[in-house]
């Protein structure tokens, strides 16, 4: 099967135009195009939000039986479609299929002046589906007649943010070994990396599989049972079972991006300041000021290739569930160790401050069956 890279992600939210506003406002993206019932998008209206190669759709249900409804109406706004690039949609929806996928859209074509695109859906992780996209012709037709384009607005020409790097994906107990031996059997998927981080009392293990594009990257999180609940346990127990839980968005500049979206009113998580205080024997020389670093809770790992600069957002759901993720790479390839514990303990000062303790919620979470 011929990956390509993510081509879009979808989220179910229960206000589309809201949810845009946000993302326009603070985040920096686009309003590119629109569809709903007059296009023939039955039951749901969507928005096409861009920022550099990056492309989201924001669907929201306008009856109680669409599937964006009884998403949100479960797990509250969030990444409910994977679409990811693929030379022939159809062979690779016959290919999946045979090797396990569930069949949830077969392939439909859809036809423009000037574009075709033929679309298929297969199931993933959770609730969380993968659509197959093969375009022909004219690219800037996101999905012809369905889509259609508006004027440009709402957004900002500065292209903050360049790409989709990854997504990570919260799963439950026990359920991480056959996540990953589903996409390698299936998707044919590799796995590049492995973590098992303990924290105060908590720990988790993280996996990640990757196409062999190396363009469509999932992180894959799994509470460890035996230990102290922690922040995992909490985002599976709001979220109500196996979800998305953050979006790692590309930069070419991190330390412009996150103070262009701060001053927008993006909230980041904070870092301790002991945090830099030995930054650069751990990591080596970094090409950037320290004190600027910071000031932006701005994080700072390397692997075998190099270094890589990351932060994360607040959540920006009542839930406390989806945030975004900034990454800038300078040769490294992988995710730093280092940086996998400082968001977790990030995201644990989070939620204490936020109320919503983790060992309450997953708690809760285990006493229901979760």
């Amino acid at each position: 099967m011929d990956i390509r890279g993510i081509d879009h992600i979808e989220l179910y939210v229960g206000d589309a135009r809201q949810a845009a506003f946000y993302f326009g406002t603070a985040v920096g993206f686009t309003l590119l195009g629109q569809g709903g019932p007059e296009t023939g998008l039955v039951g749901q209206r969507s928005l096409l939000l861009g920022q550099g190669d990056i492309r989201m759709v924001l669907t929201t249900g306008l009856t109680a039986d669409h599937p964006a409804s009884g998403y949100v109406a479960r797990h509250g706004d969030g990444i409910a479609v994977v679409a990811v690039e693929v030379g022939d949609a159809a062979g690779a929806y016959a290919e999946l299929v045979a090797r396990g996928a569930t069949s949830v859209t077969p392939p439909r074509t859809w036809t423009g002046a000037d574009a075709e695109v033929v679309t298929a859906e297969v199931g993933g992780f959770g609730d969380v589906l993968h659509r197959l996209v093969e375009r022909r012709g004219d690219r800037g037709d996101f999905l012809p007649g369905a889509i259609e384009a508006t004027p440009a607005g709402g957004g900002t020409d500065e292209r903050l943010l360049a790409e989709i790097d990854h997504l990570a994906v919260c799963v439950p107990p026990g359920q991480l070994d056959d996540t990953v031996a589903h996409y390698e059997r299936v998707f044919g998927f590799a796995q590049i990396f492995e973590e098992h981080i303990e924290v105060a009392g908590q720990a988790m293990n993280s996996k990640v599989v990757q196409d062999t594009s190396g363009r469509v990257t999932l992180v894959l999180l799994e509470p460890d049972a035996g230990r102290r609940p922690g922040q995992i346990d909490a985002f599976l127990t709001e979220h109500h079972g196996a979800g998305v839980q953050h979006l790692g968005l590309r930069t070419d500049d991190i330390v412009g991006a996150v103070g262009a979206l701060g001053a927008r009113g993006v909230r980041f998580a904070g870092t301790p300041a002991a945090y830099y205080d030995d930054l650069e024997q751990r990591v080596g020389k970094v090409d950037a000021p320290l004190d600027r670093l910071r000031d932006l809770s701005i994080l700072v790992d390397a692997d075998h290739g190099g270094q890589l600069l990351q932060i994360f957002t607040e959540s920006m759901h009542v839930r406390r569930t989806l945030f975004l993720e900034l990454i800038e790479r300078r040769g490294a390839r992988t995710f730093g160790s280092g940086n996998i514990r400082a968001l977790y303990e990030a995201k644990e000062r989070e939620l204490a401050v936020a109320g919503a303790t983790p060992a309450v919620a997953a708690g809760t979470a285990r006493g229901a069956g979760a």
